[in-house]
């Protein structure tokens, strides 16, 4: 099930709040697992059991972890941050991290391992030696989510930056929040403890989150679609002359930002609306001045995650210099490759962390310094549009193929031109330019839902209806992080 949908919009979410507010309070947080087991299971109800049993492994180890009080729900002390911990609590965080990165493991790269051992047999001429490949892993969606969402909370128990739950009913509405459940943000439980033993909820929240969910319809519906036909026609075509292929790409540039912040926004508002504060997920990305500044801004609910509970215990900065240099490399290949099973995930990982370290290695703010911020702002932009080439193309040899078509090199065939009649179609090209103008200069979602007034109110309402009205027309409404 996904947000922008009929069954979502016109029943689900209608019967959830229902549900929600009718019931007392003591009843709201199993009211609310058990509606995010339906709408994760919607599509496949085996997943919803692959997701229980990484909950009730966390749960116990975070009983575990924790020690004393949290009888009849009574809220366990946390324990001391820089503490000595015992051999026993380090056995269950190790239990927490090794399961749930076995399941992320399996589910996600058992099919990449085993073509890779087949392709290598293959080519030492070893082809009896290969696996049976007959088995297939399905990827059950949002794994990548939930698992290191679940897993920060065993951490953050375990670092003394939180207290573990005593009531198994409020761990599992933690895991299975539906609004950020299958694509993000990835909530740490740090910051959302405190909501989960009691929350506010007001009309202003709500009216505030209704805005975020009709900003974020409007993103996904209005701009990341067409978009992504546009992208979707260019990176499907076998060949494609240069400026299609320049186009293709800044097309697929705005399609991921505005299908992911709009996915965002209304994960955001829907948390909202059910009285949680969720944090901001994107900060205008595409306005940054460095690569290291654009981290700070896309999808930043990840790369806090990978620096908090993988750079940071990696050594980070401390190390020397070669070390940090190391450890960046590292934090973004495996950033890639939790995006994707695919090589050319793993290399859109490692050009960004390059690029990280040609920055550092500089000792400068921006690759660009000392050029002015427009210029900065442009170059930056121009190599994030290139790595996006590696994230979207279907494997590393057409990434290399679209750089050649790119950059001129590619031997072009003779039908390519007729990419160019579908593509630049005037609602094409409008929606381009309409989703550049936003990405560069309106305000953030986060800020301009902060005080509504009657003529955001009134912009509200129009986006949602417009946007209700084009999903009718639209077959095309994929959500790209779904598969990861």
């Amino acid at each position: 099930m996904v947000f922008s949908s009929h069954l979502f919009v016109y029943y689900f979410l209608p019967l959830a709040l229902a549900v929600y507010y009718l019931l007392p309070h003591r009843g709201r947080h199993a009211a609310l697992t058990t509606l995010s087991y339906v709408f994760y299971g919607w599509a496949n109800p085996a997943f919803m059991g692959l997701m229980l049993a990484s909950t009730v492994v966390d749960y116990l180890c975070g009983r575990g972890i924790a020690t004393g009080g949290g009888r009849g729900g009574e809220p366990i002390p946390r324990l001391a941050p820089g503490g000595p911990r015992s051999r026993r609590q380090r056995l269950f965080v190790a239990v927490s991290v090794v399961t749930n990165l076995s399941l992320l493991g399996f589910f996600k790269y058992f099919n990449f391992v085993v073509d890779n051992y087949n392709a290598l047999l293959s080519a030492l001429g070893l082809g009896t030696l290969e696996a049976d490949s007959v088995l297939r892993i399905v990827l059950p969606l949002g794994i990548s989510f939930y698992t290191f969402q679940s897993m920060s909370y065993t951490i953050d128990v375990y670092r003394g930056n939180a207290g573990a739950l005593s009531n198994f009913v409020d761990f599992a509405c933690y895991v299975s929040l539906f609004p950020q459940l299958v694509a993000g943000p990835i909530i740490r439980f740090s910051e959302i403890e405190e909501q989960l033993r009691g929350r506010s909820h007001t009309i202003q929240k709500f009216a505030r989150g209704v805005a975020f969910l009709s900003v974020g319809l409007a993103k996904k519906v209005l701009l990341a679609n067409p978009c992504g036909k546009v992208a979707d026609t260019v990176f499907d075509a076998a060949s494609v002359i240069p400026m299609d292929a320049w186009f293709g790409t800044l097309a697929y540039a705005f399609q991921i930002y505005f299908d992911f912040s709009g996915y965002s926004d209304m994960a955001i508002g829907l948390g909202l609306m059910l009285g949680f504060v969720f944090p901001k997920n994107f900060d205008s990305p595409y306005r940054a001045e460095s690569i290291t500044d654009f981290w700070r801004r896309w999808h930043i609910s990840l790369s806090r995650w990978l620096r908090d509970y993988l750079y940071r215990p990696l050594g980070g900065n401390r190390r020397g210099r070669r070390r940090t240099y190391v450890n960046l490399g590292l934090v973004m290949l495996l950033g890639g490759l939790w995006h994707g099973a695919a090589w050319n995930f793993i290399a859109w990982g490692g050009f960004h962390g390059l690029l990280l370290a040609l920055e550092r290695l500089r000792g400068r703010r921006s690759l660009f310094d000392p050029l002015p911020v427009a210029l900065q702002r442009g170059g930056t932009f121009f190599l994030v549009l290139l790595s996006w080439v590696f994230f979207r193309a279907d494997s590393l040899g057409r990434a290399f193929q679209r750089f050649a078509e790119m950059a001129g090199l590619a031997r072009s065939a003779p039908a390519a031109p007729l990419v160019g009649g579908v593509v630049y179609e005037p609602y094409y090209l409008l929606t381009v330019m309409a989703a550049a103008g936003i990405a560069w200069l309106a305000p953030q979602t986060w800020n301009w839902t902060r005080r509504l007034s009657a003529w955001k109110a009134a912009t509200c309402a129009a986006l949602f209806a417009v946007s209700l009205v084009i999903l009718d027309t639209q077959e095309f409404n994929p959500f790209i992080y779904f598969i990861f």
